[in-house]
């Protein structure tokens, strides 16, 4: 099947090709008018998304790829551009009071798509919806996923129908970055219809309103005309420049590459990288790169030995190569990581370099810890037999997953992989139960809070601390460091704390800390005014179609 597909894809790229060069001008028997010379423009952009979206609820949901659908029907207080810049939505104005209030002025005359303007009582309702216990009725009471992005957030006060104040529990340096991730809805309108009949009809304040969809096939959108506008500082301001927008669900590759070419869809994600020189052979298709916010690594579990001993953690990471990796999986399309954190992360110690590949060195230290190959035979051994375990990853890492288990088997580790779904694996993983895991972190606020406290601080049951920390890594003093960082308001100061943490975590290997990709795209060449973002997620407010 996947030959087939590859097959479609070199067929498409020939049929693009031919078409462009034997395109040639024909002229007229009379000069047209620039309006009859003009050909239509496009008014429906598609875009091929590689998984379905969750929900169309924005309280409800920890996934990157729901945010790209919900964005474009919902506006935040703030959002952030293609990079890392925060700019104010349909706040108008952002003030910190004191180390520990904000003051946010509303944008006055915006409309939900409901006709109805939006105030403070909608961005009130908005946040205790997402920091309140069991604010979400359906399917059953729940507390919002989203939460734990903004935990130091205690309090929303009404000032006025204008005006809010955001109390927290603390000085927290990276509000604005993560505000960006909670969208406004109307609570008049949600109130009425309930959690249910809000996701099957929602209704928000963004450049463009739900027509009709299912979440595992598309999600249809019009433009709404009476959009206010959009963030002043990224123009253009005003109604949506197309009519139409549809997410439509393509989860294999090949087959988003395929509609590409074929013109069946404008913008697609997550280009796999060994098929980016195929699209750039199209003059039809656009290739577009960002700096990725999703570093990846293989966590060991610390408590399970021998991955109990910082020696064997650390030979890991000598022994895998992943510069070999990055030129022939990423074809060079990657950054080895420096530790914990991205590169690009804004309190990333420069001074760590990556773990060199060096199996020299790697086998020294395993030997130092018991693990050698006693007889010659090629294996390595650990308490007298052959040293063995089972790599755990998902179906989207499967290709660096079986990469990292080739270079372990070469060293003569009996290492295997296995696929899980991660709703499946996560609490084993969360409980200790398992050896190795490969995955990743989204890093898309550039700042460690939202990344040091889920990977890197020891669970804390009931809290955001240790959410996502799969190896079991529990070191008082790192812990110390995480949440000093949180309300340290020095940049300098934090930077020091931060250094620290890394340095720990540097040395003790809680993971072999692997590779960053960055973030691949991909366009129709009528596509303009479109760049990939580096957070991922897609904002089609200031697309257009040529």
């Amino acid at each position: 099947m996947k030959n087939r597909t590859y097959l479609l894809i070199t067929v498409l790229l020939l049929i693009s090709w031919l078409m462009s060069a034997c395109a040639a001008p024909v002229a007229p028997a009379t000069a047209p008018s620039p309006e009859a010379a003009a050909p239509p423009r496009e008014q429906t952009i598609i875009v091929g998304l590689v998984e379905a979206p969750i929900t169309l609820d924005p309280a409800d949901h920890r996934n990157r790829t729901t945010e790209t659908v919900i964005r474009n029907m919902f506006d935040g207080l703030v959002t952030r551009d293609t990079r890392n810049g925060v700019h104010l939505e349909l706040a108008e104005s952002a003030e910190l009071l004191d180390p520990v209030t904000w003051e946010f002025k509303l944008r006055q005359g915006v409309k939900f798509h409901d006709g109805t303007e939006m105030t403070a009582d909608d961005v009130v309702f908005t946040f205790n919806r997402i920091i309140q216990e069991n604010m979400i009725e359906y399917p059953e009471p729940h507390t919002s996923p989203r939460k734990g992005l903004i935990a130091p957030l205690q309090e929303v006060e009404k000032v006025d129908d204008y005006t809010v104040r955001f109390h927290l529990s603390a000085p927290w340096p990276p509000a604005m970055q993560l505000f960006v991730h909670q969208q406004i809805v109307p609570k008049a309108y949600l109130e009425s219809v309930g959690t249910r009949g809000f996701v099957e009809r929602p209704i928000g304040a963004g450049p463009f309103r739900f027509v009709s969809g299912q979440l595992d096939d598309q999600i249809v959108m019009e433009r709404f005309d009476d959009y206010w506008g959009g963030a002043p500082t990224l123009p253009p301001v005003g109604p949506a420049c197309v009519q139409r927008a549809i997410f439509r669900v393509i989860p294999e590759a090949s087959t988003r590459v395929a509609a590409l070419l074929a013109g069946e869809v404008h913008i697609i994600q997550a280009v796999p990288p060994d098929l980016v020189d195929t699209l750039m052979q199209s003059p039809d298709v656009l290739v577009k790169t960002a700096p990725g916010t999703r570093p990846k690594w293989m966590e060991l579990n610390v408590n399970q030995p021998p991955f109990d001993n910082k020696l064997v953690r650390q030979a890991l990471n000598y022994l895998v190569d992943k510069e070999l990796i990055i030129e022939t999986i990423y074809q060079g399309r990657a950054v080895a990581l420096p530790g914990v954190l991205s590169p690009f992360n804004n309190f990333a110690d420069p001074s760590l370099t990556p773990y060199p590949y060096d199996p020299d060195k790697a086998r020294t230290l395993l030997a130092e810890a018991g693990i050698v190959d006693s007889d010659g035979d090629g294996r390595l051994e650990w308490n007298g037999a052959p040293w063995s375990f089972v790599v755990d990853t998902l179906e989207e890492h499967r290709q660096l997953g079986e990469a990292v288990v080739a270079q372990l088997q070469e060293a003569g580790i009996d290492a295997g992989l296995r696929l899980w779904e991660y709703s499946v694996v996560r609490p084993m993983l969360l409980a200790g139960e398992r050896t190795a895991y490969i995955g990743d972190w989204g890093d898309s606020a550039f700042d460690p809070v939202g990344h040091m406290e889920a990977k890197w601080h020891g669970v804390v049951e009931g809290s955001p601390y240790g959410r996502g920390n799969f190896s079991g890594y529990n070191n008082p003093r790192v812990n110390e460091l995480i949440m000093a960082g949180e309300t340290e308001t020095d940049e300098a100061k934090r930077r020091e704390i931060y250094n620290e943490a890394q340095a720990i975590l540097y040395d003790e290997a809680p993971a072999v800390f692997l590779l960053l990709p960055e973030e691949i795209e991909a366009s129709r060449a009528n596509v303009t005014n479109w760049e990939p973002a580096s957070d991922s997620r897609i904002n089609l407010h200031d697309v257009c179609l040529e």
